[in-house]
């Protein structure tokens, strides 16, 4: 019996021993003869039973070979569109200071997108907009260093400055067709530069600040000695169920920009697209409600504030901005805007909340018992604020209403609809009350 026992464990250890023990390359084996192993209970002498390895212990022989490493580059294409078409209303008011507007249907955007990874911590972005007229436009075009000690992403190229979670949502997950008025008036948004981001707190809060030239053109341009920005974002949400969907939401971002153009313009249309988002590279269909026209400056500063909550189907969400430029001619003009919003998804469905870039994402859709996705209807209303009023600077003040209702026909698809109802007020001037109705059809991949 003794010795039965070890001419076992010799077999076992022999089975053990890596193929290069005996002068083999563990990744190549030469064919040979099929023979018929012997079974082990061959060997056991009468009564002696063959013991199993303990619960949950596996035995591997070190023949098969490790996966391949991943091949790079790699490529992931996607892209999506906006169709759109909006029409007008005007008071007499408006007419006598806007004109007629003219209806209108539009790509307000169709852009084409590839990323993926040149190496396993190297990844990139390349995003093109052909929405633009008569070419196309750079969008997010980037590379990234991922997963580095203490700054976890370093990011270089153009794309949106960290400030705002209105502006960091993707336009293909927002709530309504255009983001707030004060977005397109206040913020850098895409620029060319250096910049890094992360998380803290087990991805309670997130940090980013990005370096860039200021204002970049339609291709991430800056020409000049001077043209240089600086922004950052951070948010805590001190609530985090995201199994619920149960999140409490703060943030605040800061701005600092030195024009190259050594002025700065800010202004505005109602929330409707085609002007809305690269002023230069679309036509002027829809007017400027509010505008300070050029400022000439050396530098100024934004101020942000961030506040959302989310309760399953329901979420509210409300920023407010402040801008405060020092003039060439001495002194100082502030602006002001802010935005309050709430949605609620009828069939249930919720917007979850991304935890590593701090915004809400777009209503995830929910399958039958059958696996079929049901399409999901939200409702939702915005009152959003800026005025461009103060000492020399006579800009205008607005507001907008807006309500829309959203049906997610599939995870790809979404048709919207919009209704605004834009008060402007221009000293001088008086009141204008524009009334806007617009859809839209969303299809991605």
């Amino acid at each position: 019996m003794e010795f039965a026992k070890q001419r076992l464990l010799l077999a076992l250890a022999l089975a053990c021993l890596p193929a290069t023990a005996f002068g083999q390359d563990p990744y190549y084996v030469e064919s040979a003869p099929a023979v018929s192993p012997e079974p082990l209970s061959s060997w056991l002498e009468p009564g002696e039973v063959l013991v199993e390895p303990p619960a949950g212990v596996t035995l591997q022989l070190p023949n098969s070979a490790p996966a391949p490493p991943p091949a790079f580059p790699t490529a992931t294409l996607s892209g999506f569109f906006h169709a759109d078409a909006a029409w007008f209303a005007q008071d007499g008011p408006s007419l006598a200071t806007f004109g007629d507007i003219q209806d209108f249907t539009d790509f307000r955007r169709a852009r084409l997108a590839a990323k993926g990874k040149v190496a396993e911590n190297i990844a990139y972005m390349c995003e093109f907009d052909f929405g633009f007229p008569g070419r196309p436009t750079f969008m997010d075009v980037y590379g990234e260093f991922l997963d580095l000690p203490g700054l976890g992403t370093v990011r270089i190229g153009q794309w949106r400055a960290p400030m705002s979670m209105d502006a960091l949502t993707s336009v293909k997950e927002l709530s309504f067709l255009e983001r707030n008025s004060s977005f397109a008036a206040f913020l850098p948004f895409r620029q060319m530069g250096i910049g890094a981001f992360n998380t803290y707190f087990d991805e309670q809060g997130t940090w980013a600040v990005s370096g860039y030239r200021v204002p970049t053109n339609a291709f991430g341009t800056e020409v000049g000695d001077s043209g240089y920005g600086l922004s950052g974002r951070l948010t805590f949400a001190p609530l985090l169920d995201t199994a619920n969907n149960r999140v409490l939401h703060t943030g605040v971002g800061y701005s600092f920009n030195n024009p190259g153009t050594s002025s700065i313009r800010f202004r505005s249309t109602p929330e409707i697209g085609v002007t809305a988002g690269d002023f230069s590279a679309n036509p002027i269909v829809v007017p400027f409600f509010v505008d300070t026209n050029d400022v000439a400056t050396s530098r100024y500063s934004l101020f942000n504030a961030e506040l959302a909550r989310a309760w399953g189907p329901a979420l509210m969400q409300s920023e407010v901005y402040y801008a405060s430029v020092d003039t060439l001619a001495g002194g100082t003009v502030n602006f002001s805007g802010a935005y309050a919003q709430a949605s609620y998804v009828l069939t249930g469905e919720a917007r979850p909340y991304n935890t590593k870039q701090a915004v809400f994402e777009r209503v995830r859709l929910i399958k039958d018992s059958h696996g079929r996705t049901r399409p999901a209807w939200e409702v939702a209303a915005r009152w959003s604020y800026i005025n461009l009023n103060d000492g020399p600077v006579q800009g205008g003040q607005l507001n907008d209403i807006t309500c829309g209702l959203n049906c997610y026909l599939s995870k790809n698809a979404k048709l919207q609809f919009n209704y605004i109802r834009a008060f402007q007020r221009q000293p001088g001037i008086g009141d204008t009350n524009t009334d806007l109705a617009a859809t839209r059809l969303q299809i991605d991949f």
